[in-house]
C-alpha cells in the first residue's frame, strides 16, 4: 500500500515551501511536488530575489558615480552585465540550497515532476524528464502553483525585441534604449535598474499614475523622481501599435487627450501583470472551477469549496500576488489542517514594496480607500529632505505619509517613498497590527540620526504638532 501523506503541496514557491516547513514542524507527513529542477518557484528564480539583486547592483553603481560627493575618488563606475548576472545567480543558488536544507531538516519529501490532482486525496506526478506517473495519496492537497508572465493580445513575447520579466533577467546586453509597458511594481523596478545601467528608458502606463495600486501621492512623487533621473514617464497612455524594425521596436502611443507619439527603442519590456497558473493541474478532477481569469476562490482558512483541498498564493482570487502573502496564507492553511485555530489574514494589513530608486512601500489603507470606507480622515506628510540621516546619505527625495481616523487618531495606513523605505515599513505593519494611534507612534522614541525617525516625525505632523518642519 502506498504511503499516506497528511499533506501534498503542488508548487514550491514561497507559499508552498513555507507551508511545507510549517507542516513538518507540526509533525504532518508532507510531500512537496515541483516540476522545475530546483525548489523556490518564480520568486526565487525569475522574480523577487534576482530582480532585487540587480537593483542592488544598480544602487551601488549610482553611489559609485556620486563618490566625489562623499569625498571619495573612484576612477570609473561602469556596469558589466555578465558579472552582474554572475552575482545575481550566486545569490539565487545560495537561497535554493537553503530551501533544500530546510526540506531535509523538516522531513519533507521532495518529489520532482508535474503534479496534477487525480481525484480526492490523490496527486499524480509525471517525472520532469518523462516516464510513467506515480500517485501520491494524501489526506489534504494544497495548490501553490503561483503565477506566470502575461502580455496583451497581439503582443507576444519573442525573447529578442519583446521581452517578459523572465527574459530580461538573462538579457546579454544593456540596451541603449528601452521602452517599458506597464508602470506597476515590475515595470518601474526594471526601468530603474536599466536607467542606472545607462539605458534611455520610457515607461508607458495606462492609468493616471505610476504604481496605480498605491496611494496616489506615491505614484505622483515617483513620476517626478523618475523624470529627474531622465526616465520618460507617459501616464494615462495606451499602446496603439507595435512595429518591429531592423533597429528594434517602434511604438505608437496615444494619450488620454487623443494625441499620439512614436517611441523607438531597442527592446520593449512588457510588464502588464501576471496570470495564475491553474491550467493542467487537475482541477477537472475536483468539484471546483477557476474563474474566467484562472483564479481559485477560498475561505479564510484557504480552503476551497471542496473539503481538504486548499489553495494559496498567486492562484487565489482577490488577494495580492505577493510572495509574503503566499507564505502567510500557507501558514494559516497548515495550522488549520493541523487542528489549530488560526485567525484569517487581514489583507488590509498586507505590506507592499517596490524596490526602484527611490523605493516605495505601503501598508494599510490609502487616503482614497479610507474615505471610501467611511472614515473621517486626517493625513500628515514629512519629507526626507528634513531628515538629517537622509542628508548624510544624499538621498533627500520622498516622504512618509500617514493616514489616520480623526475620532481616535487610529492609524489606518502608512505610505512611504524614499531611501530604504522597504525596510522602514515593518514598523507600520506592526502599528496596524496593534491598532496603534498617532500618539503611540509619536511618543515612541526613535534613535537619532536614523531613517526610522521619519515615521515618528510624520506622526507628529499628522497630530498637528510638527517638530522639525
Amino acid at each position: 500500500m502506498a504511503d499516506m501523506y497528511d499533506l501534498v503541496i503542488i508548487g514550491s514557491g514561497p507559499g508552498g515551501y513555507v507551508a511545507a516547513i510549517r507542516a513538518g514542524q507540526l509533525g504532518l507527513k508532507t510531500a512537496i511536488v515541483e516540476k522545475d529542477k530546483r525548489l523556490g518557484g518564480t520568486c526565487l528564480w525569475v522574480g523577487c530575489i534576482p530582480t532585487k539583486a540587480m537593483l542592488f547592483s544598480a544602487q551601488l553603481l549610482d553611489h559609485a558615480r556620486e563618490a566625489e560627493s562623499f569625498g571619495l575618488k573612484i576612477p570609473s563606475a561602469e556596469p558589466d552585465i555578465q558579472k552582474i548576472h554572475a552575482y545575481k545567480n550566486g545569490v539565487v543558488t545560495k537561497n535554493a540550497n537553503g530551501i533544500d536544507f530546510l526540506m531535509r531538516k523538516n522531513k519533507v519529501t521532495v518529489v520532482s515532476g508535474h503534479g496534477r490532482i487525480a481525484g480526492p486525496g490523490k496527486v499524480s506526478v509525471t517525472p520532469t524528464g518523462g516516464g510513467a506517473p506515480t500517485t501520491l495519496e494524501t489526506k489534504n492537497i494544497m495548490i501553490a502553483t503561483g503565477s506566470g508572465t502575461k502580455s496583451l493580445p497581439g503582443l507576444d513575447f519573442d525573447g529578442k525585441l519583446v521581452l517578459s520579466s523572465d527574459h530580461i533577467l538573462s538579457i546579454d546586453r544593456i540596451p541603449k534604449k528601452m521602452a517599458v509597458l506597464g508602470g506597476g511594481a515590475v515595470g518601474v523596478e526594471f526601468a530603474s535598474v536599466f536607467r542606472s545601467y545607462g539605458s534611455e528608458v520610457t515607461v508607458i502606463e495606462l492609468m493616471p499614475n505610476l504604481l496605480p495600486l498605491e496611494d496616489e501621492d506615491l505614484g505622483k512623487q515617483l513620476a517626478k523622481s523618475f523624470q529627474r533621473r531622465k526616465i520618460g514617464v507617459l501616464v494615462a497612455s495606451k499602446l496603439e501599435k507595435l512595429d518591429k524594425t531592423d533597429k528594434g521596436v517602434k511604438l505608437t502611443v496615444a494619450s488620454a487627450d487623443g494625441k499620439t507619439q512614436v517611441i523607438e527603442a531597442d527592446v520593449l519590456l512588457s510588464a502588464v501583470g501576471r496570470r495564475p497558473i491553474t491550467e493542467d493541474i487537475g482541477l477537472d478532477k475536483t468539484q471546483i472551477k477557476a474563474d474566467a481569469r484562472g483564479f481559485i476562490a477560498v475561505d479564510g482558512m484557504m480552503q476551497t469549496k471542496q473539503p481538504n483541498l486548499f489553495a494559496i498564493g498567486d492562484v487565489v482570487a482577490g488577494t495580492p500576488m505577493l510572495a509574503h502573502v503566499a507564505s502567510a496564507e500557507g501558514i494559516v492553511a497548515v495550522d488549520f489542517i493541523a487542528g489549530k485555530k488560526p485567525h484569517a489574514l487581514d489583507y488590509d494589513q498586507m505590506p507592499s514594496c517596490t524596490y526602484c530608486a527611490p523605493q516605495v512601500a505601503a501598508v494599510g489603507l490609502s487616503e482614497k480607500k479610507a474615505k471610501e470606507r467611511g472614515h473621517d480622515v486626517k493625513t500628515g506628510t514629512f519629507p526626507f529632505s528634513a531628515l538629517p540621516k537622509a542628508g548624510i546619505l544624499l538621498e533627500r527625495e520622498g516622504f512618509v505619509k500617514i493616514v489616520a481616523d480623526k475620532k481616535y487618531n487610529e492609524v489606518l495606513g502608512i505610505h512611504m517613498i524614499g531611501p530604504e523605505v522597504t525596510d522602514l515599513l515593518a514598523e507600520g505593519g506592526l502599528a496596524l497590527r496593534l491598532e496603534s494611534t498617532l500618539e503611540e507612534i509619536a511618543h515612541t522614541v526613535h534613535a537619532h540620526p536614523t531613517l526610522s525617525e521619519i515615521v515618528a516625525e510624520a506622526a507628529h505632523v499628522t497630530l498637528g504638532e510638527p517638530i522639525h518642519i
